[in-house]
């Protein structure tokens, strides 16, 4: 009996010792759970935190602009110095255009010697100037084979007319039968064949001999005067290779502003208070270095005409840098005996 309260105290030791250990188990448990809850609250935020910058990041990129790769940086540097190229080649052009220069896709005849031709002379007709041109033929101007030779030497004749407003009728079909017997003929087919067009006349005339030939001067010539052909040719022969040489008897005068007399001017009221016309060649005999040939022909479309075609020219010298040259030997009406020209 005496053992029964030892061996009862011994088991309730026993007993209580799980408890004793169990409690701390408990503790430890529940700052894990706390810590594990802990780490999971904080990993969720970091997952959201990521989700919500990655979609602030994608928005961003939308409205930043888009990162070059080299290949793109090369690109837009040869689109620069493309773009540089086109406003030097614009320059260029635009320079070319006001010195009256341009490169002719035709092919250009030149004298049989590959030399440049001195001159194209062009001798304004009609067609009613049939007789007149015959007459032409059998003075001043050579024909057939001499017009050949005459060629060789470096000067092209030839009559300048445009077509009929009916195209193909009989005033076309009889022209283009003499132009197959003498060959001396430069039919101007864009213009119409007019008196009141004579200022487009001009412009077509040289815009085509430009194109056609290649010479130091080109000459305008209208069929109411006679030419002394080598004077022409000595005279001109002496002026090679002066660029921007407008050469002509120069005049000026009254504008007529009262409609139905001769020489009226519809346009006037541009030549100012005075009424006087600026410094001009006279319609006779002029003449145009290549370079102002070529000038027309690029501007034709946009140069003004007036109603008269030495006006018109003259007009169209202004804005350039031409050499004007007064030579009294190309005023058909003077006295001097060294003239090159004379009414016929």
């Amino acid at each position: 009996m005496e053992n029964l309260p030892t061996a009862m105290k011994s088991e309730r030791r026993w007993r209580s010792k799980p408890l004793q250990t169990t409690k701390p188990s408990l503790v430890m448990a529940f700052f894990s759970c706390l810590a594990w809850l802990y780490v999971a609250g904080r990993l969720w935020q970091d997952a959201e935190n990521r989700k919500l910058l990655t979609n602030l990041l994608y928005k961003n990129s939308l409205q930043r602009p888009k990162v070059l790769t080299v290949e793109d940086k090369l690109t837009v540097l040869g689109c620069r110095d493309l773009e540089r190229r086109i406003v030097e080649a614009e320059m260029d052009l635009t320079l070319a255009k006001s010195q009256g220069y341009l490169n002719n896709q035709l092919q250009q005849s030149k004298s049989s010697s590959g030399r440049r031709l001195l001159a194209v002379i062009g001798l304004y007709t009609g067609f009613g100037s049939h007789l007149k041109r015959n007459v032409f033929r059998g003075s001043w101007m050579p024909k057939g084979d001499a017009l050949r030779k005459l060629e060789e030497r470096g000067v092209v004749i030839r009559f300048v007319i445009g077509r009929s407003a009916n195209r193909g009728d009989s005033l076309d079909r009889n022209i283009d039968k003499e132009n197959r017997t003498t060959k001396d003929f430069l039919i101007l087919e864009g213009h119409e064949e007019a008196q009141e067009e004579l200022p487009k006349k001009a412009k077509y005339f040289f815009s085509t001999a430009v194109q056609k030939w290649d010479a130091e001067f080109y000459v305008k010539v209208d069929d109411n005067i006679d030419l002394d052909l080598e004077g022409l040719i000595g005279l001109l022969d002496r002026r090679r290779g002066q660029d921007g040489a407008y050469i002509g008897c120069m005049k000026s005068g009254d504008v007529i502003s009262e409609e139905g007399k001769p020489w009226y001017e519809p346009d006037w009221w541009k030549f100012g208070d005075e009424k006087s016309y600026f410094r001009h060649a006279a319609g006779s005999l002029l003449i145009l270095s290549k370079n102002l040939a070529q000038y027309i022909n690029i501007n034709s479309a946009s140069l003004k005409t007036y109603a008269h075609d030495d006006v018109s020219m003259g007009s169209w010298m202004m804005g350039i840098q031409a050499t004007y040259t007064d030579d009294n030997r190309l005023c058909c009406s003077s006295i001097r005996q060294d003239k090159v020209c004379s009414l016929a």
